[in-house]
């Protein structure tokens, strides 16, 4: 126990006094979650709360990237502040900014191509992977959100800020609505929010093109669960995020108390879940479609958990069980870069006819806890191998900033 004590007391002490330490966790917690559901032992042996909806609805997987997308904002809207009072002006944190997001892309377009099927002598990395590449991706995403968001920081106050992000939503939403569009048949389409059939569908297919999306054999139309429309309503998700951000500085500056604060985050999360019931009347829950009133429950539930970890962190000082979530949102895209090329690694090295992820499976994980509870032992033991190489950067003041 004495040892545990340490530990966690050896990485709560590195963490500077002006960090948000509930943001961090916040971070933490959710770039943990995201690396536990996507390395599971096996796709057919999850947990439903694991998985992903089918394609209408949500889990509470499907609330894990719009929950970072959140952070990012809060994040711009701390970052850029501390950036200004350095004397930095617009065009140098836009440039900066503008380099962070071409290293995301780029780094989203190696996890598309890290791999080689070593088991098939068939196998061609130039045309199995090169020219087929995903083009989108979660980092893209991140990436074009981020600067984006950084512009509207920078040139708009918060009130328009808001405007701008209803405006992205209604925008997505008509256009989503009443633009027609048709498949190669002449069939002709509109206002339909369907798996591979969504004017959203239809545009990553017209500019991305089928080989480079993430599902290639939809019908009619191949489409991306990343792609280039649904990018608008992420931007929305960031921009609640950046208000947030808004809001906590403008309380620091104000003195109002930290009870207050989780208070009125908690109940800008309650109306976020009320609009958020109201709208899907007309408009589906959709994470794929990243749709409008998928967009205020992710927000909604984002200030009800950040208002929970503010009130359990700062309010009542409960830190203790932070330590692990801070080690790994300090190096969030850290994390998640090694956490990709390490399930690659499993998946390429070729065990006994099949390979090192499929033999630890089948042949260590189920004969000790059977098919499902087996699935989730591996995504867990994949998390504590993370931890130590994570905990290893941490110790050392290693922080990979893109």
């Amino acid at each position: 126990m004495q040892f545990f004590n340490h530990h966690i007391q050896t990485i709560l002490a590195k963490i500077p006094k002006h960090r948000l330490l509930s943001l961090d966790v916040f971070r933490g917690l959710t770039i943990t979650a995201m690396v536990l559901v996507n390395n599971p032992g096996s796709w057919g042996h999850i947990y439903a709360p694991l998985k992903h909806a089918s394609w209408h609805g949500w889990t509470p997987t499907d609330l894990i990237f719009p929950f970072f997308v959140f952070i990012v904002g809060v994040s711009i809207s701390l970052s850029i502040e501390v950036q200004k009072k350095k004397g930095l002006g617009n065009f140098e944190i836009i440039k900066s900014s503008a380099i962070r997001t071409v290293k995301l892309i780029l780094l989203g377009w190696f996890l598309a191509l890290f791999y080689y099927n070593f088991r098939s002598a068939d196998f061609s990395w130039v045309n199995d992977k090169l020219m087929s590449m995903r083009i989108m991706g979660v980092l893209q995403r991140i990436g074009i959100v981020y600067l984006i968001c950084v512009f509207i920081y920078l040139y708009f106050k918060p009130r328009l800020q808001m405007i701008l992000a209803l405006a992205a939503l209604l925008g997505y939403t008509l256009m989503m609505t009443f633009i027609p569009y048709s498949d190669a048949s002449g069939n002709v389409y509109q206002g339909l929010w369907q798996h591979g059939n969504s004017l959203s569908a239809w545009f990553d297919q017209l500019v991305i093109g089928t080989n480079h999306l993430y599902y290639k054999k939809s019908v009619p139309f191949s489409f991306d669960p990343e792609g280039i429309l649904s990018t608008i309503p992420a931007i929305a998700t960031c921009l609640s995020g950046i208000l947030t951000g808004v809001f906590l500085r403008h309380a620091k500056q104000q003195g109002i108390t930290l009870t207050k604060q989780v208070t009125y985050i908690a109940i800008a999360g309650v109306v976020l879940l009320v609009a958020a019931e109201m709208l899907r009347i007309w408009i589906p829950v959709n994470k794929a479609l990243w749709s409008p009133s998928y967009v205020f429950l992710s927000s909604g539930y984002a200030c009800l958990v950040l208002a929970a970890c503010m009130l359990l962190i700062d309010v009542k000082g409960y830190r203790n069980w932070t330590a692990p979530f801070v080690v790994f949102g300090a190096n969030s895209i850290a994390f998640f870069m090694f956490s990709g090329v390490l399930a690659r690694i499993f998946s390429m090295i070729p065990v006994a006819g099949t390979t090192l992820k499929g033999w630890m499976y089948q042949d260590v994980y189920v004969p000790a806890f059977g098919h499902l509870n087996g699935s989730l032992a591996f995504a867990i033991m994949f998390l504590c191998i993370s931890y130590v190489v994570m905990y290893g950067m941490y110790r050392r003041n290693i922080i990979w900033k893109v």
